[in-house]
């Protein structure tokens, strides 16, 4: 029979994928955190699925006897080297529409809690409560008729489109690989360059893929191009934002706001500067930032979605059907 393995981030009784690779195959959970921890554990495999927690490079992909797909658990592929494995003949997918919902809803909520001083309210009245009133908080503009700015109209910038629309807000975008027309099919503006997506939005949120192009398109350069007080969401991924960049942003007041789900090396080292400055009572991050931990994608239901599509896509190709979400 063939044989699956879950590289990382599952280590339960894997319910979901044993039922769906029944008299298929014999599904194994590695729960590795490094791609050293696959060494010796993944040759066999025929069909592989991948989460957050590692990558799998060439270094892999090489000792893969006969891997038929690589499964990327999620929509982001910068973990996995999808153009050295197509040279092997192995498949890559990803499961692209598992969390649109719950990423799209993470990313207004951590929106409304920056904007509407929704954070910024619990953190002071804890520390500071007398005044116990408004404007501890001020100033607090309303929300409609701001501009967010949408880096990625994919399937969650879309929706966050939608529900920005449905909060009154205006909404841009900057997105150079989306075909013309999506604009107007969504009553929302298109933005030539990413600077002059910036320099007109209040709130700023993130929905594109890392790629070369978008490392660090949030630094410390573009972060002037904001409006002064403007506010920062990153739902995406977190090699987009150059977050060293960010205390001083937020200590200078470029930044009123930053909601951070996503980091480069999760979880984060303990001197990271972004984390130092988040935990310092005496720093405008303590107050103003609000870190997640990788979870916006989460919920029971989207949890489930993305390991059942995983799970199909691994039948399929088990199977010799018809693949879908090939990325290579």
């Amino acid at each position: 029979m063939h044989r699956v393995v879950i590289t990382d981030f599952l280590n339960d009784e894997l319910e979901a994928e044993r039922r769906g690779l029944e008299g298929v195959a014999e599904v194994e959970a590695l729960d590795g955190y490094s791609e050293d921890d696959l060494i010796g554990r993944i040759e066999d495999a025929a069909a592989i699925m991948m989460y957050h927690n590692l990558s799998v490079t060439k270094q892999t992909i090489d000792r893969l006897e006969c891997c038929r797909l690589i499964v990327r658990c999620g929509a982001g592929i910068d973990n996995v080297d999808h153009v050295y494995a197509r040279s092997r003949g192995i498949a890559v997918a990803n499961v692209p529409d598992y969390g649109t919902e719950e990423v799209a809803d993470s990313a207004i909520g951590m929106m409304l809690a920056l904007v509407r001083g929704v954070n910024l309210y619990n953190v002071r009245l804890r520390n500071r409560p007398d005044p116990w009133m408004y404007a501890v908080a001020g100033p607090i503009h309303r929300l409609r008729d701001q501009q967010l700015g949408i880096v990625g109209l994919g399937r969650i910038g879309t929706a966050v489109a939608l529900r920005a629309k449905a909060l009154g807000m205006r909404v841009g975008f900057y997105d150079p690989y989306k075909a013309d027309g999506y604009d107007k099919a969504l009553g929302i503006t298109r933005y030539e360059s990413v600077e002059e997506l910036f320099k007109t939005s209040s709130v700023l949120s993130t929905h594109c893929p890392l790629t070369d192009e978008t490392t660090h398109l949030v630094n410390a350069e573009s972060l002037h191009w904001l409006p002064e007080g403007a506010f920062l969401v990153n739902t995406a991924r977190g090699g987009v934002v150059d977050t060293v960049a960010l205390p001083d942003a937020l200590a200078r007041g470029q930044l009123a706001g930053a909601a951070i789900d996503v980091l480069v090396g999760e979880p984060p080292a303990d001197d990271n500067p972004l984390l130092v400055a988040w935990r310092d009572p005496g720093h405008p991050a303590y107050e103003r930032l609000i870190i997640n931990p990788h979870a916006a994608f989460y919920s029971v239901e989207g949890l489930l979605d993305m390991r059942t599509k995983g799970t199909e896509a691994c039948r399929r190709a088990l199977l010799g059907l018809p693949l879908r979400n090939i990325v290579n």
